[in-house]
């Protein structure tokens, strides 16, 4: 999506951490580093894809982080990949804030860090292995920005800033699910194609679609939608990010085989499916623990 040049994203909470002292790590290069992200994130065994490579050092970051006070309206958000998690941030937070407390709920807002390489979390240490994340701990969601130019260049998605904004509403998606007490509800983590896994992500990827629809007429403080109309190519975006991350998918293409019984996130057509559920008929009906099993 593109965002109104004008818009105010400077209400965004997400900040940049910077580097604050080198770490021996076994190295691997960056095309493993991105093989294990996906590994850890999506609950699938890409070991065959990695390279031997010399050690090399990561870089730990800690700390609240910065503000990202250069990115203040869309045209920023527009131009750099920084100020565009930013508008995202001021967008869905601006969703949320109204949508929560018409499903009964009371909103509160999470903490948004950007990073490179290694970071601590309240979920304990964090790396570009991990990949995009929502820790509940800390109520935090944490994302390693190269982590797009992955999912475009070797896993297939079109990309694209919807696509990008995707993943950020998916996150804040757990957030609700946290915050509203759904994760308390549902602590199992067992995996299975029905298991309550992945009926947490694929609601997150519902709620993301929620938000899409609204992300046009969600405005600023000053009354300035923050995103223009959506377009076809944008869903279509969103849809080969949401694809591209699919349990199935991912284990085709590592083992050459499908395992259900392992799925954490739910196969690339349940994935796209929840995301379009979200997307027209609203956060309302993202329940996807009332589903039966064989339709998930």
């Amino acid at each position: 999506m593109t965002f109104n040049p004008n818009a105010d994203i400077s209400g965004g909470k997400a900040k940049r951490r910077g580097r604050t002292a080198g770490i021996a790590a076994g190295g691997v290069g960056l095309g493993a580093i991105v093989v294990l992200l996906v590994s850890q994130l999506f609950g699938v065994d890409l070991s065959a894809f990695v390279d031997g490579g010399a050690p090399q050092s990561q870089t730990q970051q800690i700390g609240t982080g910065a503000e990202l006070t250069d990115c203040l309206t869309g045209a920023d958000a527009n131009a750099n990949i920084d100020c565009r998690m930013k508008g995202a941030a001021a967008s869905i937070e601006a969703y949320w804030a109204t949508e929560m407390p018409a499903l009964g709920g009371t909103y509160s807002s999470p903490q948004f860090v950007l990073f490179t390489g290694q970071t601590s979390t309240g979920c304990g240490t964090a790396s570009s292995a991990t990949g995009p994340f929502y820790c509940p701990p800390d109520e935090t969601i944490y994302v390693d920005t190269a982590f797009y130019d992955e999912l475009r260049s070797r896993f297939g998605s079109s990309g694209g800033p919807l696509a990008e904004m995707y993943v950020v509403a998916h996150e804040w998606g757990h957030h609700i699910q946290n915050i509203g007490g759904i994760m308390d509800a549902h602590p199992s983590r067992a995996t299975g194609a029905a298991s309550d896994s992945v009926r947490l992500e694929l609601q997150a990827d519902c709620f993301a679609g929620s938000w899409a629809a609204a992300a046009s007429s969600t405005k600023d403080e000053n009354g300035v939608p923050f995103l223009q109309p959506i377009t076809q190519p944008q869903i279509t975006d969103a849809l080969s990010a949401a694809s591209a991350v699919g349990d199935d998918r991912i284990q085709q293409a590592s083992t050459g085989g499908i395992r259900p019984d392992t799925w954490t996130h739910g196969s690339s057509e349940q994935r796209q499916r929840w995301f379009l559920t979200g997307f027209q008929n609203g956060a309302g009906a993202c329940d996807t623990f009332s589903v039966r099993a064989g339709s998930l």
